[in-house]
């Protein structure tokens, strides 16, 4: 039987979008000193959301003079009982106005509302819940008898999670009693600034989180500020990279959470439906726009072409479209600029060789697109193998053995992501001593939890964010 479709669409009227935004310092909404502004996109049409203030060196002085003094007179000596009501108030507002949150990050961002709302904003609000529990307990956490903050906490945070990586950045910072600065994506500030809304609604004493939107250079300017103790990004390679040696030598804290390359290993006794769900989860979640994709599918040789033409079957039923479609699996692209990103590296993979898929899928006549895409055929010196594309796009290898499945996995610069298919537990724990990634799932692929700890190694970045491990970055102990 064959079903007609029908569009779930969810309404916009369930969020204002001002016409005019202006920075979040020491508790107030207002416009960066030089007056200057920039447009926040639609990716999906190009329709322009609204003018952004761009934050300059004044703001970002003022905005960490806010946060000095907010760290000195209030939020540092407020005891941890009392930070804590902040954060579990914040998080019940975030739960209150999920559904505005979830339409706001679709529109700005791109991604299917089904993902915003089932994911983003509950994963949000789980994060400030999971440690205002620990605002009260830091000298149980295991960093030392009396760990104390550090101060003032420079976060600059990207375009592929907006919201949830605000929260991932601010929860354990101000639970462990550290003020901040907060820098969202150029592209992404809309979910950013009302967060800033709800610190206001919660009542936290001004000065304690400040919004400051605008582009690199603002983001250089505020992880180059001598008044920030610690810095925290999440980001490119490259941009972690110029950030590290900004820092060298200041004696200032640092945690980078960047790029990577994650291999999702089948075997050939792993259900294979569940499997190919796992992977289409691994790759094709968020369009791609994720740091820990499984962009390497690595599939035991004798099931490959079992696992592929299933994954294709899967593929075809895929819909990409309107974000704000509740049956959209596959969104829009964040920017034109990461689009010709996605384009340049998949026609690398044509002109090395590889061969290329897509199911059938009419691509919307504005905005920012790109359909699923499979490459078979991969050898690992291809660029698509080696190089994070950040979009739609899967790269197939095989293996025959579990010692090459590893070589193969390890075989890159990074280090954050792995994923093992198998009915073996002895099998998955002989992998997961030997895959150098920071994070190895299970049967599973792309699950969070705000108690588990996540981060990379090699060009991945360090530090941890989540857990009892992501206070640890924020306390002097």
């Amino acid at each position: 039987m064959t079903w007609d479709y029908a569009p779930a669409p969810e309404s916009r009227a369930v969020v204002t979008i001002a016409g005019e935004y202006g920075l979040f310092v020491d508790g107030e909404f207002g416009p960066a000193a030089d007056g200057r502004q920039f447009p926040t996109v639609n990716p999906a049409t190009e329709e322009t959301l609204a003018q952004v203030a761009l934050a300059g060196q004044a703001d970002v002085d003022r905005a960490v003079a806010a946060a000095r003094a907010a760290h000195q007179d209030a939020w540092g000596p407020m005891p941890g009982a009392e930070r804590a009501k902040y954060l579990y108030r914040i998080a019940r507002v975030l739960q209150e106005r999920a559904r505005e949150f979830a339409v706001l990050e679709s529109l700005d961002n791109g991604k299917p509302v089904r993902e915003s709302r089932d994911v983003d904003v509950p994963l949000a609000a789980a994060h400030f819940f999971y440690y205002a529990g620990w605002a009260d307990k830091l000298e149980y956490a295991g960093l030392g008898p009396a760990p104390r903050p550090l101060g003032v906490a420079g976060q600059v945070i990207p375009w592929n999670f907006p919201l949830l990586m605000a929260a991932w950045k601010l929860a354990p910072a101000l639970a462990a009693g550290n003020t901040c600065v907060l820098k969202p994506a150029e592209t992404t500030p809309l979910t950013a600034l009302l967060l800033a809304e709800v610190c206001q609604q919660a009542d936290l004493p001004p000065g304690v989180v400040n919004v400051l939107t605008g582009a690199g250079d603002t983001g250089a300017a505020l992880v180059s500020h001598p008044g920030v103790d610690k810095v925290a990004f999440t980001g490119s390679t490259d941009v972690g990279k110029e950030i590290s040696r900004a820092l060298a030598g200041t004696g200032r804290r640092l945690t980078l959470e960047l790029g990577g390359k994650g291999a999702n290993i089948v075997f050939d006794d792993a259900p294979a439906d569940q499997a190919v769900e796992g992977i289409v989860n691994g790759i094709f979640f968020n369009q791609g726009h994720v740091c820990c994709a499984g962009s390497r599918l690595l599939v035991q040789e004798s099931v490959a072409d079992t696992v592929v033409d299933r994954l294709k079957e899967r593929l075809a039923t895929l819909r990409l479209g309107d974000p704000l479609d509740k049956n959209t699996d596959i969104g829009a692209i964040n920017s034109r600029e990461q689009l010709d990103k996605i384009s340049a590296l998949s026609a690398a993979g044509d002109a090395e060789g590889a061969e290329r898929w897509s199911p059938p899928c009419p691509l919307p006549a504005r905005g920012f697109w790109f359909p699923p895409t499979v490459f078979t055929g991969v050898s690992q010196s291809y660029r698509i193998a080696r190089e994070e594309i950040f979009g739609p796009v899967l790269s197939v290898l095989t293996f025959r053995t579990p010692e090459e499945a590893v070589t193969k996995a390890n075989n890159t610069p990074y280090g954050l992501s792995a994923g093992v298919w198998t009915e073996k537990g002895s099998r998955i724990l002989w992998m997961a001593q030997r895959l150098r990634a920071g994070v190895i799932w299970a049967n599973t692929y792309n699950r969070f939890d705000p108690a588990s700890p996540f981060g990379g190694y090699r060009e991945s970045g360090f530090g941890r964010e989540g857990g009892r491990h992501g206070l640890a970055a924020y306390l002097d102990a």
